[in-house]
């Protein structure tokens, strides 16, 4: 499955950042990850950390899926407002989810220092904004929901988020306190590049083809013949997993972003702030760290990549249309367009455990804006498998649920 479209910002921003070498011989580890995007790099880090023998293999070059098509926007904020996921599953597993998302910024703030990276973590605030009249109301309920939850939330009316950011026709807005965004696909590769100092092994344009489930271990066999004997097989495919598992429990969607030319002037009153609205579907900005404004939004859904590509001038016109309705004196001037796939759950909560076909197996399967948190809850998750413990929030991403 093709996760992006062509000339994707990040990609190009950064270049061949690392190459790794196929499989070429018949391996032994603890721990077999498979998948070498951002959510790989995390739970391999984790492995190496809990000190297992671990080996990463990808059928792509390493980070070229997903990883390089993500806006990496870090937000505590799941696609499911609160205030629905309470009345979904309850108000323990809603909170304990959104606060698991909001300890997945810090974590990621403290592994970026551990780690000396230069991918441009910058703490953020977040600004969700009614974009009609109709959904002040109900945004008012999360503004509550979140407030009585924990969460440094303040309500803005239409007022002061023009006097603010500048933006017009807006409804009131949820200030929060927490966010922060990175550049995802070159934080993937610092990470491989720390982990493979510490022993990490790393083969990438490798792809599994077969596995066999043995007591205590699993025996994969890639596309070139050779096979690696592991004791634990973690899945990191993201939205790949929905040609591995037969049931329907997410549903593919395309999204579309745009990247301005530098111009680091015309919206510097949102550098500090991730922007997201109330639409379905909803629209999407930041900065990034050159100045340059990323737009995103258009969700439509996923059928194959041909089609979708074949929406990209169609798709950066809506979003220019949207840009215009709350900024229509700013002229955004294009520099980069893509398309990326992403999945969405009925709940917006991510999938993470163990499947009843899978042996020896655990998935970690972040979807939504949050998949990035979602996979950092995922690092610790994994390391309680690797225990035979089970973590809090097992119930609420298991399959099956």
């Amino acid at each position: 499955m093709d996760l992006k479209s062509n000339e994707p910002f990040w990609l190009l921003k950064n270049g061949l950042t690392a190459t790794y070498p196929s499989l070429k011989s018949n391996e032994e580890c603890d721990v077999l990850i498979i998948g070498g995007g951002i959510t790989g790099s995390l739970i391999a880090h984790q492995m190496v950390n809990d000190g297992y023998k671990t080996i990463l293999i990808d059928k792509r070059e390493i980070c070229n899926g997903s990883t390089s098509a993500t806006t990496s926007m870090l937000q505590y904020e799941i696609d499911v407002p609160l205030f629905e996921l309470i009345e979904l599953i309850g108000r323990k597993g809603a909170v304990e989810s959104y606060k698991a998302c909001s300890e997945a910024i810090d974590t990621l703030e403290k592994l970026s220092k551990t780690i000396r990276s230069d991918a441009g973590y910058k703490r953020k605030k977040s600004l969700y904004f009614a974009s009609k009249k109709k959904d002040a109301d109900w945004l008012k309920k999360e503004y509550e929901a979140r407030k009585d939850a924990g969460f440094e939330v303040k309500w803005l009316e239409a007022d002061q988020v023009l006097e603010q950011f500048g933006f017009e026709k807006t409804y009131g807005a949820i200030l929060s306190k927490q966010g922060a965004s990175i550049d995802a696909f070159r934080f993937a590769h610092e990470l491989f590049q720390h982990n493979v100092k510490k022993g990490l092994k790393i083969f990438d344009k490798t792809e599994m083809k077969k596995v066999e489930y043995h007591k205590g271990f699993n025996l994969v066999t890639v596309d070139s013949g050779f096979q690696i004997k592991a004791k634990k097989v973690i899945y990191c495919i993201g939205y790949e997993s929905k040609s591995l598992l037969k049931e329907n429990f997410v549903d593919l969607k395309s999204t579309y972003a745009i990247v301005s030319e530098v111009d680091g002037e015309k919206f510097k009153n949102i550098s500090n702030t991730l922007v997201w609205n109330t639409d379905d579907p909803y629209i999407y900005m930041r900065t990034t760290d050159d100045g340059r404004i990323l737009i995103g939004g258009g969700d439509e859904d996923f059928y194959d990549a041909e089609k979708r590509d074949a929406l990209l001038n169609q798709k950066e016109k809506e979003i220019l249309k949207n840009l215009k309705k709350i900024k229509p004196d700013y002229h955004f001037y294009t520099d980069f367009v893509w398309a990326g796939t992403f999945g969405e759950t009925k709940d917006g909560l991510p999938y993470i455990g163990e499947h009843k076909k899978f042996k020896n197996s655990y998935f970690v399967l972040g979807f939504g804006g949050n998949g990035i948190t979602f996979s950092v809850t995922g690092m610790q998750m994994a390391s309680e498998f690797m225990k035979n413990k089970k973590h809090l929030l097992s119930g609420y991403f298991k399959f099956g649920r």
